[in-house]
């Protein structure tokens, strides 16, 4: 596999996640160029540590290099549509991080300069690449559990983010159930036909003064006959809670949170085991380096990307769609 040369676009905490997993775990890529308008001395820091050689606080510079084979979006949602296209036309493969866009115009608009491109697209759903979802999507595939019947998934944060994050983050359903949304259509293997959605505000009032919620049940009706649950919460007492379960018709597959290790104790008072890894960044580090290298393989192999835009697309679709549940106290048809 020849070595490829990758450029990054922002600087923040999820770039410094796939700089990571690029440098230490992708021996045959390397990160040429790495840009963000605000660098901070903590990026610069990093940066220094992974030895990326060329900083910028110009995009352009890093779509413009041609020594690059293939450009990270990684940063603000609302630049993430923009800097793919221009990658995609300037010949460059993309690896963007969720979602394309809080705009589904502008997601197709995007697929379509894609395609018409030619690049390999890949769309940042690390969960599929976690362990325990992929045992999951397994026990479906290899029909373990005979016909599906049931998804449920819980999705809790350990605190609610910052409010200023909030009223730029399109909403519950568009910034934390997307990828939960996603992992339904993974595990079931079908699209979502028809979307019901509770949701309230019983975490930070102040969210809901921003005009969203921070607690919120979704069900659905797939388009294969499956039925799922999804419940979320910005506010786990306990720690993040990443927990999932596959029913059908010879029996079902559940998966448990990832602890720090195993380990209970056992005494008079109770038995005590330990909390979840705190948040995201702990508990789906593997996903995060999985999903990297099959990016890395398929652009060096001429490959599929196992997520791609579709993939973006219809999580996008289906928070909208949920939204629109919430706000008219009804079921909604999918539409697609």
């Amino acid at each position: 596999m020849r070595k490829l040369n990758l450029g990054i676009i922002g600087a923040g905490r999820i770039a410094y996640v796939h700089a990571r997993s690029i440098t230490y775990n992708i021996p045959h890529a390397e990160i040429k160029i790495i840009a963000d308008p605000y660098m901070t001395d903590e990026a610069k820091k990093w940066i220094a540590e992974f030895n990326i050689q060329t900083i910028s606080k110009d995009y352009k510079d890093v779509i413009n290099d041609p020594e690059v084979d293939a450009v990270l979006v990684c940063s603000s949602t609302n630049t993430h549509a923009q800097c793919t296209r221009e990658a995609a036309i300037a010949g460059k493969h993309v690896f963007c991080e969720k979602p394309i866009d809080l705009d589904i115009r502008e997601i197709k608009k995007t697929i379509d300069v894609v395609e018409k491109s030619g690049v390999k697209f890949q769309v940042g759903f690390n969960r599929r690449f976690d362990h325990n979802f992929m045992a999951l999507r397994e026990a479906v595939a290899k029909k373990r559990i005979g016909e599906l019947h049931l998804v449920k998934i819980t999705s809790r944060d350990p605190s609610p983010p910052p409010l200023d994050y909030v009223k730029v983050s399109g909403g519950l359903f568009m910034d934390m159930t997307i990828h939960d949304f996603d992992m339904v259509r993974y595990l079931t293997g079908s699209e979502v036909d028809e979307i019901f959605a509770y949701g309230n505000v019983l975490v930070d009032n102040a969210i809901g003064s921003a005009g969203d919620i921070d607690t919120a049940i979704i069900s659905m009706k797939m388009k294969n006959g499956a039925m799922a649950v999804i419940d979320n919460s910005r506010k786990a007492a306990y720690g993040y809670d990443q927990r999932g379960e596959v029913f059908g018709s010879l029996g079902m597959m559940v998966t448990g949170n990832d602890t720090p290790h195993t380990g209970t104790f056992w005494g008079e008072e109770g038995v005590v085991a330990q909390k979840p890894l705190y948040f995201f960044l702990e508990r789906y580090r593997e996903a995060f380096s999985h999903e990297m290298i099959e990016f890395v393989h398929a652009v060096a192999e001429g490959r599929p990307v196992p997520v791609g835009g579709i993939d973006g697309l219809n999580s996008v679709i289906l928070a909208a769609a949920a939204a629109e549940s919430l706000k008219q106290g009804k079921s909604i048809t999918v539409s697609y």
